[in-house]
């Protein structure tokens, strides 16, 4: 019995805990910029009911929510639920690469997150996925297997800070009014 909790929850995987402190310095506390599109039900600036954000929390993912009284507490559960959780995170034995997709999928929605995760499987690995943001198990298992090794480690962070800092420049293409939290996304990169 207590092999197949060890298969399933590797002994140095990676803990939530240490990526929420990440997550929470990037994100801060509460903001409620009318230029920011998280802050509109929408999804888009003056669509929908303005909102603001908190703790990386915002009003366009969680439009009933009460984020101006938001803990750190309730949003820890979300981010588990919604964003850990689905990649699963915590199956990685990583916690340097399980921190930063954590971290990007937060800040660019988790299925971005997830289709850098499925990038990264479909050029470094022997199989090719579907682009659907869904990380399933045998792509966790071979991460873990292939980041072993130290310098796969090192090339595989470094190539998903290549596609997290690409989507945070397609952001701003996009959308040029977006350059001024260009500071702050890069600020994430490699963090």
């Amino acid at each position: 019995m207590a092999l197949a909790c060890s298969l399933a929850h590797p002994a140095a995987a990676a803990d939530i805990n240490k990526s929420l402190a990440t997550v929470f310095g990037h994100e801060g506390g509460l903001q409620c910029d009318p230029s920011d599109p998280g802050n509109w039900t929408g999804g888009r600036v003056g669509h929908g009911r303005q909102g603001c954000t908190k703790y990386g929390i915002a009003t366009n993912t969680y439009p009933h929510l009460d984020i101006r009284n938001m803990t750190l507490k309730r949003a820890g559960e979300l981010y588990k639920r919604d964003f850990w959780d689905p990649i699963h995170l915590g199956e990685f034995e990583s916690q340097a690469t399980a921190t930063e997709i954590f971290d990007t999928s937060v800040n660019c929605g988790v299925a971005t997150g997830g289709n850098i995760v499925i990038r990264l499987v479909n050029i470094f690995g022997p199989a090719h996925y579907k682009l659907n943001g869904h990380v399933n198990f045998e792509m966790v298992e071979w991460i873990n297997k292939y980041t072993r090794k130290k310098t796969n480690r090192t090339t595989f962070y470094k190539a998903l800070n290549v596609l997290q800092g690409q989507r945070y420049l397609q952001i701003i293409e996009n959308n040029f009014r977006m350059a001024k939290y260009s500071n702050s996304w890069f600020g994430r990169v490699g963090q």
